[in-house]
């Protein structure tokens, strides 16, 4: 077991969005967590003061011993924040935050990450280039094989593939790249997740998980092989399942994760039934990250209207599991 009140680290994302607005509200609910809002101090009291809700912006010191509550690792952005308006100018800001919770991480400062949203295609468009958190904080880890896996009240999910196109699915789906995203899984269900000997379902890529072999053949050429041999070393492993009923009740409760060949193969059942619930976890990095199941929401930032749960979640699941280094 780790500690009982964990160090969380949470990015507070894209300014101008509503990370800001999520992350002051999480001060109600660290009494069993030691939270450290990691963004611009005079951002957070002035979205607080525009909201009209109540912040107090206690100073994070690395080091110091409190058991529990919310202090702010200050980095300031470099150019005034407006609300629903992204500004380039403080792209190298949000990569700022993600760097410093890093550091944080690796060192063990931190027990856990959760990250507010950012803006991908304005971080590209300011010349950094960025698939995603996934992606970048595997790279800053010297992580190869980083796993997005979505947990959600009923059923757990991972993506063999991420943020690539639609038409580049095939090609990037291997044998290495689905074997190695089984074995994380399976790795951390085990490690952090206290599963001995999880069920893992892995769906078919086309349409009735290719009807035989008359609607494509990655299932017999791909998928199968690669399911055979890890059940040939005494993993639980089956498929391929049809997408399109997997997450039937019937379906979803006899497996403890599935595998989701693409990004939006899953992705549409899990934010249709669990928007606000679901947990987005990156899993083998040696450290937990989670994150909210949404984006940054620039129309809603500044308004009051953008809902806290989903973040709350992020953090929740960050406290009960952090702790456990996968």
């Amino acid at each position: 077991m780790g500690p009982l009140r964990p160090t969380i680290a949470v990015t507070t994302g894209e300014p101008a969005g509503v990370g800001p607005d999520l992350a002051i509200q999480l001060q109600a609910q660290t009494e069993r967590a030691r939270v450290i809002l990691i963004g611009g101090r005079d951002l957070l009291l002035e979205r607080a003061r525009l909201l009209g809700h109540p912040f107090v912006a206690k100073p994070y010191v690395p080091g110091r011993t409190e058991e529990t509550g919310t202090f702010v690792l200050d980095i300031a952005p470099a150019h005034k924040v407006v609300p629903g308006r992204l500004d380039p100018g403080n792209a190298r800001y949000v990569m700022a935050l993600l760097d410093r919770a890093m550091t944080g991480c690796q060192s063990g400062e931190f027990d856990a990450l959760v990250t507010a949203p950012v803006h991908k295609a304005h971080l590209n468009a300011s010349g950094i280039p960025f698939l995603g958190h996934t992606e970048y904080l595997a790279g800053c880890a010297g992580i190869s094989r980083p796993v997005m896996l979505f947990v959600t009240p009923a059923f757990r999910v991972a993506l063999a593939t991420t943020h690539i196109a639609l038409k580049d699915v095939p090609a990037a789906l291997d044998e290495t790249c689905l074997r190695e995203t089984i074995e994380v899984l399976i790795h951390d269900l085990h490690n952090r997740y206290g599963l001995m000997d999880p069920a893992i379902g892995v769906l078919g890529l086309n349409p009735h998980a290719g009807e035989g072999g008359w609607i494509g053949n990655e299932e017999a050429t791909v998928i199968t092989p690669v399911i055979q041999k890890l059940k040939a070393r005494g993993q639980r492993v089956s498929g391929p399942w049809p997408a399109d009923t997997a997450f039937l009740k019937a379906s979803a409760e006899t497996q403890d994760a599935w595998v989701s060949l693409y990004h939006d193969q899953a992705l549409p059942v899990v934010k249709h039934a669990y928007f606000d619930t679901a947990v987005n976890v990156t899993l083998g990095l040696p450290f937990l990250r989670t994150s909210v199941d949404h984006g940054t929401a620039l129309d809603l930032a500044g308004t009051g209207r953008a809902r806290v749960q989903s973040l709350e979640a992020a953090l929740d699941h960050a406290r009960r599991y952090g702790s456990t280094r996968g």
